[in-house]
């Protein structure tokens, strides 16, 4: 597929003026409102093909459907909590973030609360600027020795790991998605979450929040802990169940916390359960300052810009996290290939429709799709989601792309299967039918011109050039139900001249009925004029980038 065409850009919450410049460099317009409420953003975006974010600027379901122009949200930082993902994924819509840009910063602000936690220097300092002199009120622990758990061992946890272990801690974790040895390699102990209770004198969270870390600490996990145990949650608020670490701050069976997020922010400083947390003595907190550093601030605002320029060229992008295609299916080696699994999903599709003389269900059909050769060895998923694409849009999803198809697939009860074969070419062929029916099959493949290329229809193929008929342009295909190709040619073309259409290319298919004809012109015809020639069935009109 080409780059997502990005003109204009609203930024709505205040990000490094770095963004600015990189975005404006490439000849993108520009503008900067922040404070909007939901209806003043809806009004903002009319017009603007991207969105940037930082946590202030929620952007829900009902924010997205009244934006239809929108294509990209992309958020200045880690996570996406404050947009509507699901509501994004159904509208086509890019959800970029930018993981990395500030692992640096949350890291850092972690080891320091830790350290603060172990020597409690807060509260120290707060004495003594209140003119006291309290030095036997504020004995602390050495880190040496003790046991610091990692839940979350992406880039931040596994950076906590390796600034802790110079302090001497022993660092055990859990994470699912990595191994016992991956882990290893950083130094940490992999371990199952009962298993990490009962041994931790410290606890960090580096998750996002999502609804399997939701309470991930709570009442239960807690209690499950040693006496004393410490807390720091610099991730997301909510991953911490506020109020039964207050219940276990109380009873002492936790030692301290420090908290740098919450589960409102900015906290409702009227909520009893909220101050009585906030003011706890052995409580740490500030105000969402994992991020907050001149370096951090500035890397996310390049990186988010960055990746908004490279997606509108096409690029390698990093960081979209509702569409796990996207970024491959965008490279110049991958994007005629979704492009050609696209245009044949359509051309067979055009075919089921013909022959019911009606829509069709796309749950009632079987597709697969087969690549051949050591080009599309690893390139199924690339195929399907493709097919996918072009067959939503011949049923009803016009604007159906890689980051809506899971989601329009799953609602219309859609599958695609996929396998590969060893071959001296790459061709793609899809085979499409109702289930337990004969299939139409059809072949395609992408040439040094990387030019989507039609090869053959139902067995017929189509030479109108070596290499089979190019999908470029505005392409006609009829079909020839009781005569060979070559003896329907002659009425078609006369039937095109009459009606006005230049014809510049065509690829006769078949010498025995039913045989196809594959037209590419340079208009269409007026509008309302009915494209029909005598002995022909109109298959598809369609337009290929």
């Amino acid at each position: 597929m080409a780059g997502i065409p990005i003109r204009s850009v609203l930024i709505s919450d205040a990000v490094d003026k770095a963004c600015m410049d990189v975005l404006s460099s490439a000849g993108m317009r520009v503008l900067c409102k922040h404070g909007l409420n939901a209806d003043q953003l809806v009004q903002e975006l009319q017009g603007h093909d991207a969105l940037i974010v930082r946590s202030e600027t929620k952007v829900t379901a009902s924010v997205l459907s009244g934006a239809p122009g929108l294509r990209v949200v992309g958020r200045a930082g880690t996570g996406v909590d404050n947009v509507d993902l699901d509501a994004a994924t159904k509208r086509g819509v890019v959800v970029m973030n930018t993981p990395g840009g500030n692992s640096t910063s949350a890291c850092e602000l972690t080891c320091s609360l830790i350290c603060c936690l172990a020597r409690h220097v807060p509260q120290a300092v707060a004495s003594l600027k209140g003119r006291q002199w309290q030095r036997k009120a504020f004995g602390g622990t050495e880190l040496q020795g003790k046991t610091l758990a990692i839940l979350g061992l992406g880039r931040i946890g596994r950076e906590v790991a390796k600034r802790m272990q110079a302090f001497g801690m022993r660092t055990i974790g859990f994470d699912p998605m990595v191994s016992h040895e991956d882990a290893n390699a950083f130094g940490v102990e992999k371990m199952e979450l009962q298993e990490i209770w009962p041994l931790a004198d410290y606890i960090t969270v580096h998750t996002p929040l999502i609804p399997q870390t939701k309470n991930l600490l709570n009442s239960q996990t807690l209690s499950s802990c040693r006496r004393g145990v410490r807390v720091v949650n610099v991730a997301r608020g909510g991953i911490v169940d506020e109020a039964a670490l207050l219940e276990a701050l109380e009873s002492g069976q936790v030692g301290g916390a420090a908290l740098d997020v919450f589960l409102k922010e900015p906290p409702d400083f009227k909520d009893e359960l909220t101050v009585r947390l906030l003011e706890h003595p052995a409580v740490i907190c500030t105000p969402h300052l994992g991020a907050s550093t001149r370096e951090a601030q500035q890397r996310v605002a390049v990186e988010i810009a960055e990746n908004i320029v490279e997606l509108s060229k096409g690029g390698t992008v990093s960081g979209v996290v509702n569409a796990p295609l996207l970024s491959a299916s965008v490279s110049p080696e991958n994007a005629p290939i979704v492009a050609t699994a696209k245009a044949l999903a359509q051309i067979a599709l055009s075919l089921l429709k013909a022959d019911a003389g009606s829509q069709i269900k796309l749950a009632t059909l079987d597709i697969h799709v087969t690549a051949t050769g050591t080009g599309l060895r690893t390139k199924e998923n690339l195929l399907k989601g493709g097919v996918m694409v072009g067959a939503l849009s011949e049923c009803g999803h016009p604007d159906a792309n890689l980051i809506s198809v899971p989601t329009l697939a799953a609602n219309e009860g859609l599958c695609v299967s996929a396998d590969t074969e060893d071959g001296d070419s790459d061709t793609i062929t899809l085979m499409a039918g109702k289930k337990g029916g004969k299939p139409c099959r059809i072949e395609g493949a992408v040439r040094g011109d990387g030019i989507p290329r039609l090869l053959s229809l139902n067995g017929c193929a189509l030479g109108e050039e070596e290499g089979g008929f190019a999908l470029k342009g505005r392409c006609l295909i009829f079909k020839c139900p009781s005569a060979a190709a070559s003896a329907s040619l002659g009425p078609l073309l006369g039937s095109l001249w009459g009606l006005g259409i230049t014809v510049t290319a065509v690829a006769p298919a078949g010498t025995q009925p039913p045989s196809y004809i594959a037209v590419r012109t340079a208009n269409g015809a007026p509008d309302g004029t009915r494209v029909a020639a005598p002995g022909l069935q109109l298959l598809m009109t369609a337009n290929f980038s």
